[in-house]
């Protein structure tokens, strides 16, 4: 990380200094604004998980660090116009971002060499409780870079056969495990230094979300039920009027231009009405641009999600489906109060109805806001179980910052465009025969 942000700054002084007006800067000027640089570099790469080299993919990295780049630059040009006095030219900065861009494939390439030649992927046991946690086994072996799970073997064998497992392995993984067991699972393998990985129930979420009391000699975590705070909602309102505003404002031709091809293709309605709840349940109308044909619902007879080769999308709406254009009406949405920028996203009446059903804490979502983006569309992927997205927007509810919102901000620009929180519904086909392979295989070894 220290030697990538070194070798950007020394990239930018230069071309400051061959590209624009150095000597406007005594003394120790130019070093303040270098220095500003890193700092950018810095804040734009950790909100992007561009320096993670052990966890993401090269071209995961390779995106969230040109996107880092391109608005670190972006802001530095402006800045060196404020400084200038008027607008400079901005080709230095573009052979800036050209050059950065070069270097930044190169060392991503060469870290993520090194650091699979210095660690080799973990060999793990996977401890099972339900055919359901099998499953991520299947999600685990995408990335046999970083895990390696050898094993799986089911809490029905008994704590002791499982303990006699674990010597073989660096690691293990508890999935849906019954309460006793995790917890004489969990002791004994921090006993022993044994690397663990837990796969959190709803209660650990509300639990890690929780805040310590130190009032007394016992220890005390204090689970708050209201979501985020009253001055966090003043400070989270805010945010999403100023931002939606100047959104609204820049992207206004954006706006005028694909109302005008909607129109000009079938002469139906621009925009598209669909009732969505949000915080406490109230419902709203939220608003996209019709990617559909005309009343698409009503002729199909049916809810139902629009698949990728879908008849009923026009061709207009293929096209701000795949740039995501068709969620920029939402912005209205934020003005108006019935949406925030980040928030778990808000569902119809009728999925909420069933996911309640088969899931109570479902209802937990709506202790905040819908929002436009959130920590599920950022680390879920479309296939995802609703059950897992639960889970990662309670992660979100419970962990509320300032700092986390402008950092899901950030991470939706990478998420636009990467393919992978795209993955449909053939994807998750295949990963359920898979999983009914591996539990079939299980069972076979059980038997014999």
């Amino acid at each position: 990380m220290i030697l990538e942000i070194v070798l950007f700054c020394v990239l930018y002084y230069a071309v400051w200094r061959e590209g624009y007006d150095s000597d406007a800067f005594y003394f120790k000027g130019k070093y303040v604004l270098t220095g500003v640089y890193a700092l950018l570099i810095l804040i734009m790469f950790s909100n992007l998980d561009g320096f993670l080299f052990d966890q993401r993919r090269a071209l995961d990295l390779t995106l969230g660090q040109t996107i880092g780049l391109f608005l670190v630059n972006f802001i530095t040009y402006f800045q060196l116009c404020l400084i200038a006095n008027h607008m400079i030219s901005p080709l230095p900065i573009l052979y800036l971002f050209a050059g950065e861009f070069i270097l930044a494939v190169g060392l991503i390439f060469i870290f993520k060499k090194i650091y699979h030649r210095l660690y080799a992927p973990h060999s793990l046991l996977l401890v099972y409780g339900s055919d359901n946690a099998v499953s991520l086994k299947i999600k685990m072996d995408e990335r046999k870079d970083k895990y390696n799970i050898k094993k799986l073997i089911s809490v029905d064998e008994g704590m002791e056969a499982v303990c006699k497992e674990l010597e073989g392995y660096d690691g293990v993984i508890f999935n849906d495990l019954p309460a006793q067991f995790r917890n004489d699972l969990l002791k004994y393998c921090y006993q022993r230094d044994i690397r663990t990985y837990i796969v959190p129930k709803i209660s650990d979420i509300l639990v890690r979300g929780g805040k310590n009391i130190n009032l007394f000699d016992t220890p005390l975590i204090h689970i708050k039920q209201t979501g985020i705070s009253l001055p966090q909602r003043i400070i989270k309102r805010l945010m999403d009027i100023v931002f939606s505003a100047i959104i609204l404002i820049l992207a206004s031709p954006i706006l005028l231009g694909v109302a005008i091809a909607i129109k000009l293709e079938d002469g139906g309605d621009v925009f598209y009405k669909q009732r969505r709840m949000t915080l406490g349940g109230k419902e709203f109308d939220i608003l996209k641009f019709r990617s559909m044909i005309q009343d698409a619902e009503k002729l199909s007879g049916a809810v139902l999600s629009a698949g990728e080769n879908d008849p009923r999308i026009t061709k207009v709406g293929k096209f701000v489906r795949a740039t995501r254009l068709d969620e920029i009406p939402q912005f209205i949405n934020i003005l108006k109060g019935d949406m925030s920028i980040v928030g778990p996203r808000p569902e119809r009446r009728v999925f909420v109805e069933e996911f309640c059903e088969k899931m109570p804490e479902f209802a937990y979502r709506m202790k905040v806001k819908g929002g436009l983006t959130g920590y599920a569309q950022i680390y879920g992927k479309y296939n995802t179980s609703p059950y897992d997205k639960l889970r990662l927007d309670l992660m979100y509810i419970e962990n509320y910052s300032l700092q986390l919102d402008i950092k899901l901000i950030i991470l939706t620009i990478k998420i636009i465009f990467s393919k992978e929180s795209t993955e449909g519904e053939e994807l998750a086909e295949i990963n359920r025969k898979k999983t009914e392979a591996l539990l079939e295989e299980l069972r076979k070894k059980k038997d014999s």
